[in-house]
């Protein structure tokens, strides 16, 4: 039987559009079998949704022969944060999965959990890096997309350092992701192991002039990758502006270990996953009363479903259509909107009183690229993102930038965007940045001859029930919520 070989990725499908002939040739002898079934390459949905650019395909058919340790080094071939995707991805490749028309979807992220996990337990580590091209890059910013470039670019034996402002690296996944969701030993332990590749990493350092950082370290390549940390701020009249705080300094503190006065009743403004975090974790600060509000109705908001639906178990509740217009504690005065016919939220006048001791401001997050400004050729968007060619390039030839660009703002977004820079890093440093564009065609449900697939139910996570994620203020209930990790 004639096969074409397989390429990177590939799902291979047999043409049986020649099977009446075939069964016909099966009564000749010799050479006079002619037709011959044929095997065609297809991409499967869930690599091609995978913005991190896994090949999930391969380690999974790994995973499933009991081949761990060759799954887990599969997996990192392309990511190396297994463990951290498993318990914080929004796992797109399952919303695609052609299996969930047969039965369900494969569960991608409990799988690639449990392979980071093993990797932790049994001290798998990254295979040893290529040979040293004599080659520098600076990394800006210690978050998912810059350990993920420093990762593959030390990979190919180039010399990588990483300066962060954060006093530990991990930037967002550090200090935006909540405790629960991210354990901090689970995010050492990959960031560790990175580590000894050989990266330098600088923490507790602002970089103020990248030229300056860039000719002092004689630096061939610089990939800025901060991320967004700068919250967005609306005018809202407040008698006492201490009882409104920013979600991302709000999330950073209380991963630090402090713990914010949120009183009784918080409300979040906001839409995104940002405010969803902000909520669930004043919930377990002890917050009695959390509403979401929200401008726009519910299929318009940006934050995940998943994540939308466990705060509503956790008690959350949202406020559809809704914007503040003044907040004087206790009472927060909100206005009631409605949508228009391109769904746009339009004022009605008709307002609304709530109890409210905090505010709590989600309103999305914007890039500080001023250190930037000294880079000749470096241009910039009118809300500060840094424009890049297909290459991620900057106008400043050797230096690109990655989740400071107009993004979806997630982990496994950054962390593709850190496997790209650095194969064009990579590319540029050895004088081959030429765009080779590579399109395969994605296999379909249709494609599929399900006789070839058995039935197997879809594995189911543990977590612990919405009323013990949410225990209170108390000491001993403080320790509880530090401890338990509902939901990974």
């Amino acid at each position: 039987m004639r096969i074409t070989r397989p390429e990177r990725g590939g799902v291979a499908r047999s043409d049986l559009t020649a099977l009446p002939d075939l069964l016909h040739d099966q009564a000749r002898a010799g050479a006079e079998r002619s037709r011959r079934p044929m095997y065609v390459d297809l991409l499967p949905p869930c690599n091609n949704a995978c913005p991190a650019g896994e090949n999930i395909q391969a380690w999974l058919a790994h995973a499933k022969g009991g081949r761990h340790e060759q799954a887990w080094r599969q997996l990192v071939d392309d990511n190396p944060f297994a463990s951290i995707h498993g318990r914080v991805c929004y796992h797109p490749c399952e919303s695609v999965c052609n299996r969930a028309n047969l039965d369900s979807a494969v569960s991608i992220h409990a799988v690639e959990r449990f392979l980071g996990d093993q990797a932790t337990e049994h001290g798998w580590r990254f295979e040893r890096p290529a040979p040293p091209s004599g080659k520098r890059v600076l990394i800006v910013g210690a978050g998912p997309s810059g350990l993920s470039s420093a990762y593959h670019l030390s990979r190919r034996g180039h010399h990588v350092e990483i300066r962060d402002a954060g006093d530990q690296p991990g930037g967002m996944m550090r200090y935006g992701i909540p405790k629960y969701r991210l354990p901090r030993e689970v995010l050492d332990a990959e960031i560790e192991r990175i580590a000894a590749l050989g990266v330098q990493f600088t923490c507790g350092h602002q970089v103020e002039d990248l030229a300056a950082e860039r000719r002092a370290g004689n630096f061939d390549a610089v990939f800025v990758a901060v991320g967004a940390h700068l919250a967005k701020r609306v005018d809202v009249p407040a008698a006492d502006a201490g009882t409104m705080l920013d979600a991302v300094s709000f999330l950073c503190d209380v991963a630090s270990g402090k713990r914010p006065a949120i009183g009784r009743h918080v409300a979040v403004y906001g839409g995104g996953d940002t405010a969803v975090d902000a909520a669930r974790v004043a919930r377990r600060l002890g917050a009695e009363d959390t509403v979401i509000i929200y401008r726009r109705s519910k299929s318009y908001m940006p934050a995940h479903r998943q994540e939308v639906q466990e705060a509503e178990r956790e008690g959350v509740r949202i406020n559809w259509l809704r914007t503040i217009t003044a907040f004087d504690r206790p009472e927060l005065q909100v206005e009631v909107m409605q949508l228009d016919e391109s769904g746009r939220p339009m004022p009605t006048g008709r307002c609304e009183t709530l109890a409210a001791d905090t505010v709590i401001m989600a309103l999305g997050q914007q890039t500080e690229s001023a250190f930037m400004g000294s880079m000749p050729g470096v241009q910039f968007d009118d809300d500060g993102s840094v424009r890049v060619s297909a290459s991620m390039m900057t106008g400043c030839p050797g230096v690109f930038a990655g989740d400071m660009v107009p993004c979806e703002r997630t982990v496994t977004v950054a962390v593709g965007h850190g496997n790209k820079a650095a194969h064009h890093i990579d590319a540029w440093l050895r004088g081959d940045l030429a765009e080779r564009p590579w399109k395969h065609p994605v296999a379909t449900f249709d494609d599929l001859h399900l006789w070839y697939f058995g039935d197997a139910g879809r594995r189911q996570q543990p977590e612990l029930a919405p009323a013990q994620r949410v225990i209170g203020s108390g000491a001993t209930e403080a320790w509880l919520y530090w401890s338990a990790m509902c939901l990974g």
